[in-house]
């Protein structure tokens, strides 16, 4: 039965002393209750069902030549929002999602930051993937020391996509939180860690500034020299990045006498966070594990780093870790290209 139909048998019977409810157990469901109710609501005020143009709208919005509009114009430029779209077509919103989803099979996706590699560096990241798998068994790979620095300041890490306000206006969602202060120079501190699938080893704060070679030789290299030796014994690898105090003759000749072996500058490729479970894994989590509700100070974030590095999940670090040679292979599949 056609629409136009149900509402005749519903007028005719409301007319005739039947309720919403018994009308819709006559129908057997064809129509829901509340819709007769509000059916049955529109003629107590006019004597008839009139739907308006603004409930009948959507429902036509999904047609062959509005879908046609919204495939054009995201041939002219992809990265636009949904909202937009409605703006510029004259297409309600949700008819627009519902078209991108529904009839164009799109999902949104965020754009990610990663970094520009040049041909060069594709072709030192597969050298580096195919060295590693010729010279390293699998075991030796799980005795490889991972190394890296990061800043962290007192704002923390703040996602507005993900960060919502349930309130009536503008106005009132600010008084419930709504605003995120951000400070323009906040207060910052770089750390060193390492990880291995055994753990991670003690967060070392450098609250020096700028770490040269020689910061980085004294205050880094015997911590992580230390917990080698520890967890691994006689027999493991360190990992260190491409960063200037690295690659300093004066750390490179450190590493060479006293690490039992260590990825030296020329085998470990540029601009390679992906490869590295800190970057990739790690760090993350332990963003994630700081509360930065207590952190107002240089002194609190210092706190917090070290009683929340405590608390990174041993199985992601092990995870991170033993997956790593499965990264290089697909670096060595992909000719060199950055992994998500």
């Amino acid at each position: 039965m056609k629409s136009k139909d149900l509402q005749k048998v519903v007028l005719s019977k409301y007319e005739n002393g039947d309720g919403p409810t018994k009308i819709c157990r006559d129908l057997n469901g064809c129509v829901s209750l509340a819709t007769i109710k509000r059916w049955c609501q529109m003629i107590c005020r006019t004597g008839t069902i009139e739907l308006s143009a603004e409930h009948s709208g959507p429902r036509l919005a999904r047609t062959k030549g509005n879908i046609m509009k919204v495939k054009n114009r995201l041939r002219r430029k992809n990265g636009v929002s949904a909202r937009k779209l409605s703006m510029e077509l004259g297409i309600s919103a949700t008819s627009v999602r519902r078209i991108l989803k529904i009839d164009l099979g799109l999902h949104p996706y965020k754009k990610v930051i990663e970094p520009a590699l040049s041909d060069d560096q594709k072709v030192k990241r597969k050298r580096f993937a195919n060295w590693v798998r010729t010279n390293f068994r699998k075991e030796d790979t799980l005795k490889i020391l991972f190394s890296d620095e990061k800043f962290f300041d007192i704002d923390g890490v703040y996602n507005s996509q993900n960060d919502r306000v349930w309130a009536v206006d503008r106005d009132d969602a600010d008084k419930k939180g709504g605003i995120h202060h951000r400070r323009k120079f906040p207060q910052k501190v770089m750390v060193w860690l390492g990880a291995c699938s055994k753990g991670v080893t003690p967060l070392v704060i450098l609250d020096e500034g700028t770490v040269d070679h020689d910061c980085y030789i004294k205050k880094v290299l015997p911590i992580a020299l230390n917990y080698g030796n520890k967890v691994f014994g006689d027999h493991w690898t360190f990992q260190q990045d491409g960063a200037k105090p690295h690659q300093h003759h004066l750390t490179q000749q450190w590493c060479q006498q006293h690490f039992p072996s260590f990825i030296d500058k020329d085998h470990w490729p540029p601009n390679s966070p992906d490869l590295n479970p800190l970057d990739y894994s790690i760090w993350d989590e332990l963003v994630n594990v700081i509360n930065w509700s207590q952190v107002t100070s240089k002194a609190t974030l210092i706190q917090q780093l070290k009683s929340s590095v405590k608390k990174i999940r041993e199985s992601v670090v092990v995870e991170s870790c033993t997956n790593w040679t499965n990264r290089l292979y697909r670096v060595s599949q992909n000719d060199g290209n950055y992994l998500r």
